[in-house]
C-alpha cells in the first residue's frame, strides 16, 4: 500500500495539548500536515484556562521541522471557533482535516448529578464538535475535499455508570456522523467517528498501572491518521485501543408485521422474542431505508403492491 502522506494539508486538532489530541498532532505533523493546535488549557473537569499545552505541543512540531500554530478557543464558543479556523485560512489559505478531540468529565450519578454539569459536557463535546465542523464545512465544500472525525467513546456505545452526561454526548456524535456522512458525499467529504480507549488524563483514575501501559495514545493515533488519509471511508464507527482496531455497526433485525386488527401490547409481548431474533439482521443505509422497510412490510402483509 502506498504511504500515507498529508503534505500541503491542514489540519485542525482540538484538545490537542495533552494525551490523543497531542498524539494526533503530532502524527499529523510528521507526515507533513501544517497543524492548528486547539487547546484551552481547561483542568479534566473544564475548569482553569492556560496556553501552555498548545505551546509546548506547537513548539514540538516545530522542532521536528513542521509548521503549527496554537489557538486557544473554547469549542463550545462558536464566535472563537470561528476565528480560529479564519486564522487558519489566513496563514495557509486551506483547512483539510477537521478532528474533534476536545472534552472535559464532570462525572457523577444521573440522581446527584447538576444539569448545569450535563449541559457543560454536551456543551464541550456536542456543540463543540459540531462548531468546529461546521466552520470547516463551507471551506471543505469549496476545496472540493475535506476529512472529519468525531471523537465517540464506549461510555456512549454501551454505557457507563455515573457519566449520563459524557455518555449522551458521545452517543451524539454518531447520530451527527450519520447525517454530515450523507450529506459531505457529493463534495468528497468524508465523516468517521473514533472510538478510543486510552490511558490520558481522564482515564487515569479508571484504569490499572499494567493496562494503562499498554493504551498509550500512541497506539490509538495510527487509526485516526487513516480516518483523516485521502483515500479514508466514511461513516465508520473505528474502534482503537493498544493496538487493537474494530469496527461498531448498528443493525436492524428482520422483526415482526402485526396487521392493524392484532397491532395491540399484547401482540409485541407475545412476539418480541422473535422481534429481537438478531437472525438476518442488516444495516440500514439512512433513517429512510427504515420507513421503506416498514412500509413494504406493512403492504406484503396486507396484499397489497407499494411500488416503492
Amino acid at each position: 500500500m502506498k504511504n500515507i502522506r498529508f503534505d500541503g494539508r491542514v489540519a485542525i486538532v482540538t484538545g490537542a495539548g495533552t494525551g490523543l489530541g497531542r498524539s494526533h498532532a503530532l502524527g499529523l505533523a510528521a507526515r507533513g500536515t501544517r497543524v492548528v493546535v486547539n487547546d484551552l488549557g481547561v483542568s479534566q473537569d473544564g475548569t482553569g484556562a492556560t496556553s501552555e499545552a498548545s505551546e509546548a505541543v506547537v513548539a514540538e512540531i516545530r522542532a521536528m521541522g513542521g509548521e503549527a500554530m496554537a489557538h486557544g478557543c473554547d469549542v463550545s464558543d462558536e464566535v472563537g471557533v470561528k476565528d480560529m479556523v479564519a486564522q487558519a485560512m489566513d496563514l495557509w489559505g486551506r483547512v483539510d482535516i477537521c478532528v474533534n478531540n476536545a472534552g472535559i468529565l464532570m462525572d457523577k450519578t444521573f440522581a446527584k448529578m447538576e444539569m448545569s454539569a450535563f449541559r457543560k459536557v454536551v456543551d464541550v463535546h456536542l456543540i463543540g464538535s459540531a462548531n468546529v465542523a461546521h466552520a470547516c464545512w463551507p471551506i471543505m465544500r469549496a476545496q472540493q475535499y475535506g476529512r472529519v472525525v468525531f471523537t465517540s467513546s464506549a461510555s456512549g456505545l454501551y454505557g457507563n455508570f455515573g457519566q449520563s452526561n459524557y455518555g449522551a454526548a458521545k452517543a451524539a456524535m454518531m447520530g451527527l456522523m450519520n447525517v454530515l456522512h450523507l450529506e459531505g458525499v457529493r463534495d468528497n467529504i468524508r465523516v468517521n467517528t473514533l472510538a478510543p480507549t486510552a490511558a490520558t488524563r481522564m482515564t487515569e483514575n479508571l484504569l490499572p498501572p499494567e493496562a494503562a501501559a499498554l493504551l498509550a495514545p500512541e497506539t490509538i493515533t495510527p487509526g485516526l491518521l487513516y480516518l483523516v488519509s485521502e483515500d479514508a471511508p466514511s461513516h465508520v464507527i473505528l474502534g482503537a485501543g493498544a493496538g487493537s482496531y474494530t469496527q461498531t455497526r448498528i443493525y436492524e433485525t428482520p422483526g415482526i408485521t402485526l396487521s392493524d386488527e392484532s397491532n395491540t401490547p399484547e401482540a409485541v409481548a407475545a412476539q418480541f422474542a422473535q422481534i429481537t431474533d438478531p437472525s438476518n439482521q442488516t444495516e440500514m443505509a439512512d433513517a429512510f431505508s427504515q420507513t421503506k422497510k416498514y412500509a413494504l412490510n406493512a403492504a406484503q402483509a396486507r396484499g397489497l403492491t407499494l411500488d416503492w
